[in-house]
């Protein structure tokens, strides 16, 4: 799953508008903005084996610290906690807490059976596997982008032309990326996939700089 967590962040600003768009996008993509560091540090592992399914040639052997369940609604706790403690504001701190482990359960849907329920060993590990389809991944991942998209652009309206351009121009690069993710060629190496995984960052500094370039319509709840 990849637009999907990114679709999931822009519709929660609905429910928590005075939270950033880039805060929510770190906390749904939380998993995934740690897994290259884990990768690179040794202490979690993956290859690259094409045809491993139809999407992705991405092979998750080990990842129990970035995509358990338990580890990953822990982490929720932890950021609805500290964003609390910070900002005040509850409803909020709630919504990030519950995007964290969201992205366990997104990745559900299309993981073949290797999403670790803990991170002790010998876990039961599941997924439904809609990799093995391609027209039920880009159903998936497109239509909640889509979603997402909507509900973010009808609670929010540009304060500027940058709030314009900037968000479009998000929205348009990572329907570029995903495209190439599924039909490009295979990475070269898992290295590469970790390497290029931690600009993921800059996604999250980019969705942070087009939401600040606009504002919440209305009186939302």
């Amino acid at each position: 799953m990849f637009l999907g967590h990114f679709a999931i962040a822009m519709a929660a600003k609905r429910v928590a508008p005075a939270a950033s768009l880039g805060t929510l996008v770190a906390a749904a993509q939380l998993a995934d903005l740690a897994w290259p560091m884990l990768l690179l540090a040794g202490m979690e592992t993956a290859q690259v084996a094409p045809g491993a399914t139809t999407v992705t040639p991405l092979v998750f052997e080990h990842y129990p610290w970035s995509h358990s369940l338990a580890t990953l609604a822990l982490a929720g706790v932890v950021l609805g906690a500290c964003h609390f403690a910070w900002r005040r504001r509850l409803r909020e701190a709630l919504v990030l807490a519950l995007l964290v482990p969201s992205h366990w359960l997104l990745d559900w849907l299309v993981h073949v059976p290797d999403l670790p329920l803990t991170p002790a060993e010998g876990s039961l590990r599941t997924g439904l596997g809609l990799w093995n389809s391609l027209p039920a991944t880009l159903a998936i991942e497109l239509g909640a982008m889509a979603a997402g998209a909507a509900i973010y652009l009808r609670c929010t309206g540009a304060a500027d032309r940058t709030g314009t351009w900037a968000t479009v121009s998000l929205l348009a690069f990572l329907v570029l990326v995903y495209a190439a993710n599924v039909f490009g060629a295979p990475p070269p190496a898992i290295q590469a996939v970790a390497w290029v995984g931690l600009s993921q960052w800059l996604l999250v500094a980019w969705a942070a700089w087009a939401d600040r370039h606009r504002h919440v319509r209305g009186s939302l709840p």
